[in-house]
């Protein structure tokens, strides 16, 4: 067991929680603590997860989005190190071992992610695309001071875009975040999940971040 914690947003997750704690349970490298945060949900998502016991803890919040649910579940920790996890995700088992052997070689780096690749929803052996890098909260894992210099992640319009804006905050905020060249995690394609497919009214939350990144380096150029 090690010094980090994992966070999972979860929204209406009955349908794959089971299978995202699991790979998370598979670690080689195992969790001191693991929080899922239900959103709001009206499913059987917390039932789910109290049945998982061990090591798996749940906490209730009203529905609020997946950004506020992680930030909860983050404050709830007390380990130094935290690792996130989407609902409907998988890491791969030696995801955690891989970043906890680069921050303790980097102890300059606040933040460490890794490749992912998509699977088919029920198919994870069903890989499609190729292997990116997973600048994203299934991959991230990150020393904790790094929240309380960088605030919250905030929920733009739509729920879409939290992860991208609470990245750019950090990196403006001065901290170094890594890549790992090796997928450690897949993503899930299923229709009806948050991030699925373009949508009009969600995806206004990456021009809300975009918009505030141009404000942000607007007002820095007005202060040097």
């Amino acid at each position: 067991m090690s010094n980090y914690g994992v966070v999972i947003p979860a929204f209406n997750a009955a349908a794959t929680i089971v299978e995202t704690l699991r790979s998370v349970l598979e670690q080689t490298v195992a969790a001191e603590d693991i929080l899922v945060v239900d959103d709001g949900s009206t499913d059987d998502t917390a039932a789910l997860v109290l049945a998982m016991g061990g090591r798996v803890r749940l906490l209730r919040q009203d529905n609020a989005g997946p950004g506020k649910a992680s930030t909860t579940g983050i404050t709830a920790l007390s380990t130094p190190l935290v690792a996130t996890l989407d609902s409907d995700d998988l890491w791969l088992p030696h995801k955690i071992e891989r970043q906890l052997v680069h921050l303790d070689r980097s102890p300059q780096s606040a933040g460490v992610f890794g490749h992912i690749r998509n699977f088919r929803d029920n198919r994870p052996d069903e890989l499609t695309g190729a292997a990116v890098p997973g600048w994203s909260r299934s991959t991230m894992m990150f020393r904790r001071e790094m929240l309380e210099a960088v605030g919250p992640i905030l929920d733009p319009p739509g729920r879409r875009g939290e992860m991208i804006d609470w990245i750019a905050r950090a990196r403006e905020a001065g901290f170094r975040l890594d890549m790992i060249d090796e997928v450690l995690a897949l993503r899930r394609i299923r229709p009806g999940s948050l991030s699925y497919g373009r949508d009009p009214a969600r995806d206004r939350g990456y021009l809300e971040v975009a918009r505030l990144a141009l404000k942000r380096r607007a007002g820095k150029a007005g202060r040097d």
